[in-house]
């Protein structure tokens, strides 16, 4: 049986997505934006909350297509804020909206969202982190703070130093995958 990080263990969702997705190095626009959104829609919730909509989520939002979004008018947000497959606040649903304007102008700026976030690591290189447990990793650090701080000046709203730290760990700007779980030295070959 493997090892693996003891929060993916609650129920078959978190262990599919621990296993196939978190902490692997994202390069996709496209995908950094959706789990930008869907880091966001946690606020104030357990991630395993948005796992459970997160099709609905991707329906809801055209794909997370960032060019559709970022032109969302009133009638879009009546609608969203009527759905009830996904979370119904409007801070939210408002500030993925305006969080894809900002993200268009990061990749006007740096060619690619990717290329603005990888800029705030060493070589461009995933962070190795070597906890042995779970209560050893932080929720923030001074480089997530750094970035939340970039971000909230380019005008992005949900991003928060504990928010981008889930986000850098989700599309594996950092690997902390405890040292004993299987992922770990998968995770860390990659880039």
């Amino acid at each position: 049986m493997d090892i693996r990080c003891e929060w993916a263990e609650t129920n078959e969702l978190e262990t599919e997505y621990h296993d196939n997705e978190w902490g692997v190095p994202e390069h996709e626009d496209q995908r950094l934006f959706e789990f930008l959104i869907l880091e966001g829609a946690q606020a104030g919730l357990s991630w395993d909350t948005i796992l459970k909509r997160r099709e609905n989520y991707r329906n809801a939002f055209d794909g997370f297509d960032y060019n559709k979004i970022a032109g969302y008018g009133e009638a879009k947000i009546e609608e969203l804020l009527q759905d009830s497959g996904i979370i119904r606040n409007r801070k939210k649903v408002l500030s993925a909206i305006n969080n894809a304007k900002t993200f268009i102008e990061v990749r006007d700026e740096f060619g690619s969202f990717d290329n603005y976030l990888r800029g705030f690591l060493e070589d461009g290189k995933p962070i190795q982190n070597s906890w042995k447990a779970l209560v050893e990793v932080p929720a923030r650090t001074s480089l997530s703070e750094k970035i939340s701080t970039d971000m909230k000046k380019r005008g992005f709203n949900f991003v928060g130093p504990t928010i981008i730290y889930a986000f850098m760990q989700a599309v594996g700007m950092v690997n902390d995958h405890v040292k004993d779980c299987f992922r770990y030295q998968e995770c860390g070959k990659l880039q």
